[in-house]
């Protein structure tokens, strides 16, 4: 089919098979409600959420595909992608969803014609516009102008010699205002309490992402995770003193949550904090603890009730201060006796986690030995004891649209540096770019890329309304599947140079698979989250 033969009429089939798609899901969510035990069904609860969040995707693109024609081509080629990639999940499965063997036959013309090679090659090239309004057209371009000019050009020396993020980055951050972005207003920061809030959020990440994932995507997190959960539950005094100095990027934070033995069994762990004269004495250990040495505070989560069978209703949430240290970890201590206390010595160590990818905020394993913190550094002080996993929760709010949006800047970058290579790398006389298996890849990358973008923008504002918690979760189980594959597609087509570290498309194939490990293990937030809140609502 032409690019320019669809009519309205195409989106009218696209959207029954959505519909048809739904259904199938609703029929796998009510089979394993009715098995009654998701992990005895784990198979099929794990399938059945990534189905659901193509489903889902594939509404949003629905939307997106009746502002024009090469938006509406877009939207039935990833309608037809999401249907095949269902298709492909429940064949010879279809009684344990609940399906009948035809289920898919009313869809067949439709999958035929777009699903053609043919029709897929030439797409090739046509990535569609955002449709952002005129504002947050200045937000992206703002932030792609600082990516382009300040990250890229020092994105891959951070990455290959796995250094620091350089200190001018920071400020240059904090002075544009990315540092405030989630921090409201009337507390130095650029939050206003609406829309725009969280879809600016969505277009300044994934354009800082575009630039370096490590360096520039994933820094702006950072206070934004410890804000909210100070807007949450802190005092008026803990708000007034640290929200604006993380606005300014004064202070910078980590965050210290998981332990070697708990990742998202959080409810479970065991690092605590005992009352001593004037605050609490920190002992345990934490794991993955993004950009601890460079952070000036640590927002830690520990158990200040022993009693284990409290389970997350035992937890606390602290500010930790610290020195700064550097990528190749550190050794801090305390001397109890000039602040007039008789504890021991506090110690505060980190070991660096060498990772394939995501480097220049670098991970630490931290082991705390009698660390003091002051009493008020407890968030919401005495009325925090015991309110920790849900004031890091509402910290973590925005963690899965964030990451997200930090795949889509990964993929929007692998796509570009693979669709320029394929103009100018010639094999057998031609640019690889006429052949019609780079075209067909090239124009998956952008449907997929466009269309979860698309959904992204939806939850930004779902979120907003105060809705979204699921949606979240498909979004991000969803887009960083297809960063995977986007990036590995993007350095396939660079063939031996992909593989080599000269080129930027080896960086961001490794940075692409960190993205469904953190925020919310793949697995565990398709299983925990997604598939059961779906069962519960078919039941």
């Amino acid at each position: 089919m032409p690019v320019t033969d669809l009519i309205p009429a195409d989106l009218d089939r696209a959207a029954a098979v959505v519909e048809l798609a739904g259904a199938v899901v609703n029929c796998a969510a009510r089979r394993l409600g009715g098995a009654g035990d998701l992990d005895r069904e784990q198979v099929l609860a794990y399938d059945l959420a990534h189905a659901a969040a193509g489903v889902r995707t594939a509404q949003a693109a629905l939307g997106y595909g009746r502002k024009g024609i090469d938006e509406a081509h877009i939207a039935c080629a990833f309608v037809a992608d999401v249907l095949a990639d269902l298709t492909s999940r429940l064949v010879g499965r279809e009684e344990a969803w609940g399906a009948p063997r035809d289920w898919w036959e009313p869809a067949a013309s439709f999958l035929s014609d777009y699903r053609d090679p043919a029709y897929l090659s030439s797409l090739c090239g046509r990535e569609g516009d955002r449709h952002l309004d005129a504002d947050f057209a200045l937000v992206r371009e703002t932030f792609h102008r600082f990516a382009e000019e300040r990250l890229r050009p020092r994105a891959e020396h951070i990455h290959r010699a796995n250094t620091d993020i350089p200190e001018d980055i920071i400020t240059g951050l904090a002075e544009m205002g990315a540092l405030g972005l989630s921090i409201p207003e009337e507390y130095g920061g650029f939050a206003g309490g609406g829309e725009s809030d969280y879809l600016g959020m969505v277009v300044a990440t994934e354009e800082l992402a575009w630039g370096s994932l490590g360096a520039g995507g994933s820094l702006i997190t950072r206070p934004e995770i410890l804000a909210r959960a100070l807007v949450a539950g802190g005092t008026e005094e803990q708000k007034q003193r640290w929200l604006p100095e993380l606005a300014s990027g004064a202070v910078m934070n980590a965050v210290a949550v998981t332990e070697p033995d708990f990742g998202s069994d959080v409810a479970n762990i065991v690092t605590s904090a005992t009352s001593t004269e004037g605050g609490w004495l920190i002992n345990g250990v934490k794991t993955w603890c993004t950009f601890a040495a460079r952070a000036d505070v640590i927002m830690l989560l520990a158990r200040t009730d022993p009693d284990r069978s409290k389970a997350h209703r035992g937890l606390s949430l602290f500010i930790v201060e610290k020195p700064r240290g550097d990528g190749h970890g550190f050794a801090f201590t305390q001397n109890p006796a000039s602040e007039g206390r008789s504890d021991a010595p506090g110690r505060m160590e980190g070991r660096p986690i060498d990772t394939l990818g995501y480097r220049g905020m670098h991970s630490y394993e931290i082991a705390f030995e009698n660390w003091f913190v002051p009493a008020d550094y407890l968030v919401g002080a005495e009325a925090g004891v015991g309110r920790g996993f849900y004031l890091q929760m509402a910290g973590f709010e925005n963690g899965r649209l964030q990451t997200a949006a930090r795949a889509l800047g990964v993929m929007q970058a692998a796509y570009e540096a693979a669709y320029e290579y394929s103009v100018n790398r010639v094999v057998f006389g031609r640019p690889i770019l006429d052949y019609q298996l780079t075209r067909a890849k090239l124009a998956r990358m952008a449907f997929l890329i466009q269309c979860t973008r698309q959904f992204s923008y939806d939850v930004a504002r779902l979120m907003s309304a105060g809705e979204g918690a699921l949606e979240a979760s498909m979004l991000k189980a969803y887009v960083c599947r297809a960063a995977e594959w986007v990036t590995r597609e993007a350095l396939q087509i660079h063939g031996g140079m992909g593989y080599a570290e000269e080129f930027s498309v080896s960086r961001y194939f490794v940075d692409a698979r960190v993205l469904s490990i953190f925020e919310g293990a793949d697995e565990t937030l398709a299983l925990k989250v997604v598939a059961r809140r779906l069962v519960e609502q078919a039941t």
